[in-house]
């Protein structure tokens, strides 16, 4: 089982290229499980052309434990295995916890035994690495951590913070930085400082995307790149990403790219 976790600031396009990756990991016969860990729970929106999936923090605030494995995970395009994490009433109680609630209530109820996913993505809000947000980095979850960034100095500041935090955390044997992913926003000089970044954490870049309208237009119909423009070059984009992340996990890559 691979299990990775993506981070990024807030905006940077992670669900969406995650949402991508996992439809892309699908078209190769693997099962995936995608877990979305930011409060606004729309990770695997366009997976589900719309339809949210039942929070796990909801499920547990108005049911206890009285609910299955079935509320929490629902099936999204391709196949893909949807989980929404959630978050508290604004002001009321720490959106990090319901991270962990999510990540308990899942190995509680045996998800991964019972679902035996190939492939476990977290989608993992990077503004704040710290508490619940950290969760997915910790021993048992996730074992790479990939970072979208783009040239962007906000988003290079997230992601140069993202990771310090998976640094500080190898000597307690939790995930290592798998690499960084530019999410092109054509600003200047991007690629330059999305490299110099990867050197100043020694890391890599192991795969890009281009700007596309694409993109948007999909998000429009409430679907992935891969559904809705499944020929597009776009859609190519995220098929080669999904290769390059999964040769990063060290597992070999036959797809079309």
């Amino acid at each position: 089982m691979i299990k990775i976790a993506v981070y990024g600031k807030g905006g940077i396009g992670k669900s969406t290229t995650v949402s991508n990756l996992a439809a892309a990991f699908c078209e190769q016969g693997l099962k995936v499980m995608q877990i979305g860990c930011d409060p606004k729970a729309d990770s695997t929106v366009n997976l589900r052309h719309g339809e949210p999936v039942p929070t796990v923090l909801e499920l547990v605030r108005t049911r206890k434990n009285d609910f299955t494995l079935e509320d929490m995970v629902k099936t999204g395009f391709g196949g893909v295995l949807c989980v929404e994490a959630g978050g508290p009433t604004p002001g009321l109680g720490c959106a990090g916890r319901g991270i962990i609630t999510a990540l308990d209530k899942l190995k509680e109820k045996g998800a991964y035994d019972v679902y035996q996913p190939d492939v476990v993505i977290y989608d993992v809000l990077g503004d704040v690495v710290c508490g619940g947000f950290s969760m997915p980095m910790r021993g048992g979850y996730a074992d790479q951590v990939f970072i979208i960034t783009s040239g962007e100095n906000m988003s290079i500041h997230a992601a140069a913070n993202i990771a310090v935090a998976v640094e500080n955390f190898r000597e307690r044997g939790y995930a290592r930085l798998g690499g960084l992913i530019l999410n092109r926003r054509n600003v200047k000089n991007e690629e330059e400082k999305v490299q110099e970044l990867a050197d100043d954490v020694r890391s890599s870049i192991i795969g890009s995307l281009n700007r596309s309208d694409l993109v948007l237009e999909a998000e429009e119909r409430q679907q992935t790149v891969l559904e809705a423009f499944p020929d597009s070059t776009m859609a190519s984009e995220y098929r080669r990403l999904a290769g390059q992340v999964a040769r990063a996990c060290g597992i070999e890559w036959n797809g079309l790219e």
